[in-house]
């Protein structure tokens, strides 16, 4: 059973008529833990106090950029993904929100907020496939990404992102 969730936020842009964020909206980790400086999505773990995994996601969405809960429509429970270094299972969640800014990022957890285009990430020049290793890794492991406005999308971020692009741009789901 998962015990993380996130949410990947989509919302159309207000100065034309063009899907964002994974739709893509993606703060990136502050400095720091087991996946520090990597662009990911907002979520992390569930509380006590959370009734499900949904609630983990939308208070995480809340604590770490201000989200608030009249902003967040959920639209869409997404398959369960786990983390190739660390082991976790993340439980992640489409959202659509509504007047996506300002945002209020919890300088503690995120460095900064990168929002980039759905269309950026369907390019064919974005996608790119590299060796990494980690210390988890018995030995480097190709993997795959996408590189867009000199931010890389990899890991469980373009795992969960990966296969809503296409749906995204096809309108599946009203933004």
């Amino acid at each position: 059973m998962p015990s993380k969730a996130q949410i990947c936020p989509a919302y159309r842009s207000r100065s034309s008529s063009r899907a964002r964020a994974g739709a893509t909206l993606r703060p990136t980790c502050a400095l720091g833990g087991a996946h520090g400086g990597q662009l990911a999505l907002p979520g992390g773990q569930r509380d006590s106090t959370d009734a499900d995994l949904a609630a983990t996601a939308l208070r995480e969405a809340n604590e770490e950029l201000g989200l608030a809960d009249d902003r967040v429509e959920l639209l869409a429970a997404l398959p369960v993904v786990e983390t190739q270094t660390t082991g976790f299972r993340i439980a992640p969640f489409l959202a659509r929100l509504t007047v996506p800014a300002p945002w209020r990022p919890q300088e503690r957890e995120i460095a900064e907020v990168v929002e980039l285009r759905v269309a950026d990430l369907a390019q064919p020049e974005a996608r790119a496939e590299e060796f990494r290793e980690f210390p988890t890794w018995p030995a480097p492991q190709r993997i795959r990404l996408w590189r867009v406005g000199g931010h890389e999308v990899w890991g469980v971020t373009y795992r969960i992102l990966e296969p809503l692009v296409p749906r995204l741009l096809a309108g599946e789901w009203p933004l």
